[in-house]
Order: C-alpha cells, then structure tokens, then sequence
C-alpha cells in the first residue's frame, strides 16, 4: 500500500465507529475528496528519523509497512487538518446564508468530529502540544481574516499542518525540529496553486529521506515539541 493510500485508511479507520451512519458517511466522503499531504509527511519524517526499520505491527496485511503507531500519528495530523479544512470553507461560503444551513450544521459536526478524534490520536505523542497550537492558530488567523480581509492568511493552515505533521514525524524518531522546518513548511505551502493541498504525490515528488533528515536536529527527544508555530 502507497503512503497516500495508508494514511487514508488509517484515517477511516479512526472514525470508523462514528454514529448516526449518516454522519459517518458525511465524514468519509469528506476525507475521500481530501489531499493526504499531512499525513504523508508525517509518515516521511517518521521513516527519516528512525535509525531502524519501522517494523510492520503483527494484525496489519503482509506488505503494508506502515506500523500502527506511526499510521494513527499521520491519522491524527491528517484529521486535524481536515477539520479545519473544513472549517474554513465553512467560514468562506457562510451557507447558512444561501439556504444550505441544515447541511452546514451537519458539516460542523464533522468538522468537530475530526479535530477531536486527531486530537485523541496524538494526545500521548509529543507532538500534542503543538497540534493544540495549530487550531489555536487556525482560530486567530481566521479572525484576523474576517477582521481585514486578508486572504493570505489562509494559506497559513497548510504551512501549520506541515510543520504539525514534521513534529508528529520526528517525535516518532525521538529528534527535535530544527528552525529550517518552518522554512521548509512555508515554502511547501507558497508552492500551491489553491488553498487546499494538490495530491501528496505531486506536492511531494522531491522530499525524501535525505532532505528530511537534513531539516530535523541530531539529537534526542525534546520537551514536548510544544514550542509556537510561529517560532
């Protein structure tokens, strides 16, 4: 199984006892349209960082590499992010407005139900506290937004989800992140031609093992890897 394809699945799999059925089934349209960026590179950072192989858990199907603890990090960044993916729109269209109220009100419980459950994923991960700070960040830019109609700031959520799911990746590695995370994470997101993420296998044709490896600090585990994505 790709990465792209492994993320997906981990991604389902983590809602997969989300009830009423009509609620799961808003959730999984939602992520199958989606871009599994966040949740590639989490996986990336992960395997660039680990000195040894990433051994495949006992219960998964021969061939996929992806172990559990790795696969419910990039389910939880990439859920995360598309909660607030959604959010967003949800800010931008206002259909309550034009008549769709009773499918936004449904799209905002899906919304919540996403960050929650990435939430959950990543909540004994050393990457929790920065996961707390990127919807912290998502919240501000969007006020700051409505408040001047800065468009710009939108493209920030993917620049966070980047650096959210290089933190989740290293910390897998017990590495800290470097400063050129965040300039790599801007310059990922300044790449992209529309707010949301293109596929993962466009956007990250050239990020591999070794230029990860050169972003991430040679050292053991940091305190929590709580520090601002602003830093």
């Amino acid at each position: 199984m790709d990465e792209a394809g492994a993320t997906r699945q981990a991604a389902l799999g983590a809602v997969q006892d989300v009830e009423p059925a009509g609620l799961h089934e808003r959730i999984t349209e939602w992520l199958d349209q989606g871009s599994m960026v966040p949740g590639v590179l989490t996986i990336r950072f992960a395997r660039a960082t680990t000195d040894s192989p990433i051994a495949r858990a006992e219960s998964q199907p021969a061939g996929d590499e992806l172990a559990d603890p790795v696969g419910e990090r990039a389910a939880g960044v990439q859920l995360i992010y598309d909660g607030l993916r959604l959010t967003r729109r949800l800010a931008h269209d206002e259909p309550w407005e034009t008549g769709g109220g009773d499918d936004a009100d449904l799209d905002i419980l899906v919304a919540d139900v996403l960050v929650a459950r990435g939430f959950y994923l990543l909540a004994k991960t050393d990457a929790a506290g920065r996961a707390v700070e990127t919807v912290r960040a998502f919240g501000r830019d969007q006020t700051r937004q409505q408040d001047s109609g800065e468009g710009s700031l939108d493209r920030n959520l993917e620049a966070d989800a980047l650096e959210l799911a290089a933190a989740a990746g290293t910390a897998f590695g017990d590495r800290t992140i470097s400063p050129g995370v965040t300039g790599f994470a801007a310059e990922l997101a300044d790449e992209l031609a529309a707010d949301d993420f293109p596929p993962a296998a466009e956007l990250l044709a050239g990020v591999d093992a070794k230029r990860l490896r050169g972003l991430t600090a040679e050292q053991g585990s940091s305190d929590g890897l709580t520090t601002s994505v602003d830093d």
